[in-house]
This record gives C-alpha cells, sequence and structure tokens, in this order.
C-alpha cells in the first residue's frame, strides 16, 4: 500500500506542477461526452452534407481523425453515425481516421506527459524493471486495452504516450483491438432506420452482451499483462 500511495502524490505532485497537464487528462476524459451530446441534438445536419465525390471522403477522413484525436468526439458514436450516414463504403476512410486519430492523440499526449515516466521511475525504481520486463508485451497491452469497451480512446491514446510505448506499436496493435467494437457500432448504424434507433439499439441486452463480452476478454489480457 506505501508503494501505491507514494506513486499517486508523485502523480498528484506532478499534475500540481503542471496544470496544463492535469487540464489535459481532464480534457480528454470530459470532452468525448459534451461532444456526444452535441452530435446528437445536431445529427440531422448531418443528412444536408452527402459525401459523393473522393474529395469529400478525404474531407471525412480529416474531419473524423480530428474529432476523434482530439477527443471532441467518441469512436463508437462515431462509428454508428459514418455507418449511418455513410454506409459500408465509408468503412475504410472510417479506420483511416482511426489511425490518424491514433497519431494525433498519442503526440498530444506525450505533449502534455512529457517527463512523467522518469519522475516516477526516479521515486520508484522497480517500477522501471517492471515495465522493462514487459517490453516484449506492449503490443499485447495496447490490443486489449483499445478492446476494452471500458478504457475510452483518448484516455488510451496518452496512457501510450505516457508509458512510451512506441507509435509503431499502438498502430500495428491498436487498430486491430479497435476493429471488433468498430464493426459492430458500424454496422448497428448501416441497418438502422434513424440515427436515434442506432443509438439507442446500442443499449440492447444483445449489444450489452457483447460489449460485456469484449470487456472480460480485455481485462483478461490487460491482467496477464500486469501480473508477474
Amino acid at each position: 500500500m506505501t508503494k501505491k500511495g507514494s506513486i499517486f502524490k508523485v502523480i498528484s505532485s506532478y499534475f500540481g506542477e503542471r496544470p496544463l497537464s492535469m487540464l489535459a487528462w481532464l480534457w480528454v476524459s470530459l470532452m468525448p461526452i459534451l461532444g456526444s451530446s452535441i452530435l446528437i441534438l445536431n445529427y440531422d445536419r448531418l443528412s444536408s452534407w452527402p459525401l459523393k465525390s473522393s474529395i469529400d471522403f478525404i474531407v471525412f477522413t480529416g474531419v473524423a481523425a480530428l474529432l476523434m484525436g482530439l477527443a471532441l468526439l467518441p469512436t463508437t458514436l462515431t462509428a454508428l453515425a459514418s455507418g449511418f450516414f455513410l454506409g459500408w463504403i465509408g468503412l475504410p476512410f472510417l479506420i483511416l481516421a482511426y489511425s490518424i486519430a491514433s497519431v494525433i492523440g498519442y503526440f498530444l499526449g506525450r505533449g502534455s506527459n512529457e517527463g512523467l515516466l522518469e519522475i516516477l521511475f526516479s521515486k520508484n525504481p522497480k517500477l522501471k524493471n517492471e515495465l522493462e520486463s514487459r517490453k516484449s508485451k506492449e503490443g499485447s497491452l495496447v490490443f486489449f486495452v483499445r478492446i476494452s469497451p471500458i478504457i475510452p480512446f483518448a484516455i488510451s491514446s496518452f496512457l501510450f504516450a505516457s508509458m512510451e510505448i512506441p507509435l509503431r506499436k499502438v498502430l500495428i496493435f491498436g487498430i486491430p483491438g479497435m476493429l471488433p467494437r468498430t464493426l459492430l457500432a458500424f454496422g448497428t448504424g448501416v441497418f438502422a432506420s434513424s440515427f436515434l434507433a442506432a443509438r439507442d439499439s446500442m443499449s440492447s441486452p444483445m449489444q450489452w452482451g457483447i460489449g460485456a463480452a469484449f470487456l472480460i476478454f480485455g481485462l483478461l489480457g490487460i491482467y496477464k499483462y500486469l501480473k508477474k
């Protein structure tokens, strides 16, 4: 208990000395909720912006990447809306947007939490040894964190950057980890009769069951990474 308390004390001290870092974590935690509310209240406006040309889809990819990368929209709701408004043709562009958003979120997290890992190592050298011994398993951690619905996309991007997991691993293992939930939300949007019906169907018993399966699978993978 003392070790955990000291780590949390170091993190609290770090945020106290770097208020912008604390604000960044609050941003990625709260803004997706606000963004979701705004999208749901204004979803009808999206239907007036049909995508027809290649340029339109390129613009969509860039806008979606910025919205998710800057934590202005959660990835699941973005996938749901993309499936409803674009259909299956929009799936490759959404996956590309996910990849770009991962890069944006990663660099924002690295810039916002610069020096955090070094401070933790200086206060707890054993932590460095623990993380070093798991270097070969970083990819599995990324995969299971991404597939778990309990850890939001923006927060996990900050987490990977803070742990100094290479961006290459975040992309190689993170995108496959996101695909199952992405396909579920995207397909729900494609087959929905309305956007609100698509949103409501995400709370159906079947969706909860699938989400619970993803959660258990992800937590088991994270536990396997953490246990000695």
